[in-house]
């Protein structure tokens, strides 16, 4: 694997002059503005017979601007100005028109548009050229590095109570401040690359170097990430470069009238689940496309980074369908790995951490693959964190499938503390994929129908409830401190967003009830949604002031079965959970010195029971209690 990578590496400097120079192809390809005034267009399509350019600038003639044919199937076009001024005006719209073989013309948008947008009275996205006079100018420097990372994974379009597209200005003014409250330092943004298929959450790329036009202008994006660099947040890009959508007018399939071009032709260039189209990662003009890509998000948009979403699919020729994963090494080295799609990967996080060393990059991977998470120069893919995706999948099981009194301490404790060695996890009890319609989220599954009935403070505090207010907090707390050494939320799960996410689409008459997020139930006193976001919020500040995630693997001194109790030191710090469905321990030995509460699930302030004296000093004495010399009765 790293010898083909370096060969890559080399061949990029020989034949391209050098990594720097191969992934600024973002400023020459597409329709680009010279410095006088004049238009300087180039595309890749090796399919094509001949392309031109053509819209509002030039009368929609498909046959006044050809290109010039170069070699490897590259065409360009110069456009010199007028009097001055650019022949293409902002905001006018354009294509490519590409003749197929067949001599066919193809009206198609350029794989590079920065800007597309859609007319209500139509199905298919407009190309619009984006060339304002003044772009907006980012005014704050982007964050250090972190060292303990907590993410609010963020959808723009649903970030509000109302039954619409929200909008990036919605967000910058609306939704940074809660994020920054709540103590989250770091926004990983779903849903941006321009997707045709607002139901798709974004995972249905139709335009990858476009920021999504339903939420605003690519200026406002830039505005919203300034703004969350001014409060410390890190903003990290959900990247699909796993797949792309299977639209062809307004998206890169057959974008030059032949089944390949970007992606494999035949069989293996569709995903038989996904019902998209796969990347040929051997080809030289796809690492060209999508290595320029991550390097225009970072340096147009200023992102600090990006989470891959679908690298499973990536790393294996059957894509993950129909397998499963143990852990034995034959699952991850032999014929059926894509070593071309890892390669890829491999070099994406070499450019990033040669070029932007600041930047963070995630997997989103499931099978485990070893040394996903080591440097490059070990043969490793680059990245510096990956999901733990066996955390959430585990709770849901519990939750669904077991009584309280059968929960196993030890099961739950080897599923938070199952990773590699100095590879790094980002721990979460559940994300966007448990709130989707045909799942519930853990409050959902915890408290059902009574949400809509029992949540005001004014009505008795029912079994159910209570049960499912105290352990959506032990849950996410105990997840946060054992599960990883970074930790992940979606917008809305922290106070127990109630109900599920569904987009508009025809399955529900095309509303836009599900596709929201209702913060409002934070701020009403009367309802408990108060409780559960006000203890995500305190969670978060202690793990700032503390910093455990940045901290060594936690020692697990207690997982007592018959008791349902775990306890563990991490950061200076020793957490009890008690998850016993009726029995409290008075005078309950566990491994410590002294200590003083700091955060308590039962605290009234978190809609608890107030059974614990906060003033009350613990000091240990000599008694040896589970391989440890010193002990405390608490």
């Amino acid at each position: 694997r790293y010898s083909l990578f370096y060969n890559h590496l080399k061949n990029i400097e020989e034949s391209e002059g050098g990594l720097d120079k191969f992934t600024k192809s973002y400023k020459t390809f597409g329709v680009n503005q010279l410095a006088d005034g004049g238009i300087y267009c180039k595309e890749w399509a090796p399919g094509a017979e001949a392309v031109f350019l053509a819209g509002d600038f030039n009368g929609w003639n498909p046959f006044s601007h050809p290109y010039k044919k170069l070699e490897y199937g590259k065409w360009e076009l110069l456009i010199p100005p007028e009097d001055g001024q650019s022949p293409v005006p902002h905001g006018s719209k354009l294509k490519v028109v590409i003749r197929a073989q067949n001599g066919a013309l193809l009206y198609r948008i350029s794989p590079w548009a920065r800007y597309v947008v859609r007319d209500e009275d139509k199905v298919n996205y407009d190309w619009v050229h984006w060339n304002p006079p003044q772009s907006y100018i980012h005014k704050n420097p982007s964050p250090k590095r972190l060292k303990s990372l907590r993410i609010y994974e963020s959808h723009v379009g649903i970030a509000s109570p109302e039954g619409k597209v929200a909008s990036y200005k919605n967000f910058t003014y609306n939704v940074l401040p809660r994020i920054k409250d709540l103590g989250y330092n770091c926004v990983q943004l779903m849903a941006i690359m321009e997707h045709a298929y607002y139901a798709s959450f974004g995972y249905q790329v139709t335009s990858f170097f476009a920021a999504s036009s339903r939420y605003g202008t690519p200026d406002d994006l830039k505005e919203m990430i300034d703004v969350a660099h001014s409060m410390g947040i890190t903003v990290l890009l959900d990247v699909v470069h796993s797949h792309a959508s299977k639209n062809s007018e307004d998206g890169l399939n057959q974008f030059d009238g032949t089944d390949s071009c970007f992606f494999h032709s035949g069989y293996r260039g569709t995903h038989q689940l996904w019902d998209s189209r796969l990347f040929d990662y051997a080809n030289w003009e796809v690492l060209r496309f999508l290595l320029s890509n991550l390097r225009m998000w970072i340096e147009d948009y200023r992102f600090d980074g990006f989470r891959f979403d679908g690298v499973t699919s990536m790393l294996y020729h059957h894509h993950g369908i129909g397998t499963g994963f143990s852990g034995d090494y034959n699952e991850y080295f032999g014929l059926h790995v894509d070593e071309d799609a890892l390669c890829y990967l491999m070099l994406a996080n070499h450019m990033i951490n040669t070029l932007h060393p600041e930047c963070i990059t995630i997997a989103e991977d499931v099978s485990g693959m070893p040394a996903l998470c080591r440097p490059v120069a070990e043969g490793g893919g680059g990245f510096d964190y990956r999901l733990a995706m066996a955390i959430p999948d585990k709770w849901i099981q519990i939750i669904k499938e077991l009584k309280d009194e059968d929960w196993n301490m030890g099961n739950i404790v080897h599923t938070l503390t199952n990773r590699r060695y100095e590879e790094k996890y980002i721990a979460y009890a559940e994300s966007h994929d448990q709130a989707l319609v045909g799942d519930k989220t853990l409050a959902f599954h915890l408290m059902d129908a009574e949400m809509y009935t029992n949540m005001s403070v004014l009505m008795p505090l029912t079994p159910v409830i209570d049960r499912g207010i105290q352990l959506h907090k032990m849950i996410r707390l105990i997840t946060h401190a054992l599960g990883g050494e970074s930790y992940l939320n979606f917008m809305g799960n922290e106070f127990g967003h109630p109900e599920w996410l569904d987009f508009p689409r025809i399955g529900n008459n095309e509303s836009y009830h599900y596709a929201r997020r209702q913060f409002n139930l934070t701020e009403d006193d009367l309802l408990r949604y108060k409780f559960l976001n006000a203890f995500d919020r305190d969670m978060n500040k202690l793990e700032e002031r503390f910093g455990w995630l940045a901290s060594p693997q936690a020692y697990v001194s207690e997982k007592h079965e018959a008791n349902k109790v775990i306890a563990f030191e991490r950061a200076g710090l020793i957490f009890i959970f008690n998850f016993h469905p009726y029995q409290s321990y008075v005078d309950y030995r566990v491994v410590a010195f002294k200590y003083k509460i700091l955060l308590d699930s039962d605290a009234g302030e978190y809609g608890g029971h107030q059974r614990l004296d906060h003033n009350t000093e613990y000091f240990s004495e000599e008694f040896p209690h589970n391989y440890r010399p010193n002990s405390i009765m608490v």
